[in-house]
């Protein structure tokens, strides 16, 4: 037996989404098929406002609802040091350790030679214009411990080794492999406490 359309098609949906299978798109569609109007309604409805009620920070590059930032235009922040990680969910991981008080550089993403992911699709060069911009003392490296994370840290040592600005990076308090979303608080409270220094 066939799905009718509409569920075949929102079953593709689905099932494009990272880590959803067709079996586990599937138990998505029959939850949402038992769902009442209302929570349809409210779920459709936040789905359609994603892209027009976000913004990107103008300043770090983060996900955002204003222009700006809440992190970047709060001024107890300390602006001297920035925190250099790949995208939106690895700077949130940080901020809920509360151990960092500066301000954030999304990367939105990392150099990945496999995918073409050159240095040119990252925002490096809103980076080198911050930093020769502002009166930044440091610089910190956190991104993933993996192949590309590695790849992607030795170029920003590289190009920020002709700065004046000091750099260093997260402590080895995640193992290899992982992601920072998925490090408890005591994990990233402790690499950002231990931190190497690279200049």
């Amino acid at each position: 037996m066939h799905y009718p359309k509409s569920i075949k098609k929102l079953v593709e949906q689905f099932s494009k989404l990272p880590t959803v299978g067709p079996r586990t798109a599937e138990r998505y569609v029959f939850y949402l098929l038992k769902q009442n109007k209302e929570y349809l309604g409210e779920f459709s409805e936040a789905i359609a406002k994603l892209k027009s009620d976000i913004k990107i920070c103008k300043s770090c590059g983060a996900v955002a609802e204003k222009d700006i930032c809440d992190i970047c235009s709060d001024k107890s922040r300390n602006y001297s040091v920035l925190c250099i990680v790949a995208n939106t969910r690895d700077m949130i991981t940080i901020e809920d350790t509360h151990e960092f008080s500066g301000v954030y550089h999304i990367l939105g993403g990392l150099i990945d030679q496999i995918n073409d992911v050159g240095p040119d699709r990252l925002n490096i060069k809103n980076l080198l214009s911050r930093i020769s911009q502002n009166k930044i003392s440091e610089v910190i490296i956190a991104l993933n411990p993996t192949i590309e994370g590695e790849t992607t840290s030795m170029y920003l040592q590289k190009i920020l080794s002709e700065t004046k600005v000091n750099i260093s990076r997260i402590a080895r308090g995640l193992p290899a492999g992982s992601d920072i979303e998925y490090a408890d608080n005591i994990t990233i409270s402790n690499a950002l406490k231990y931190r190497n220094k690279l200049k």
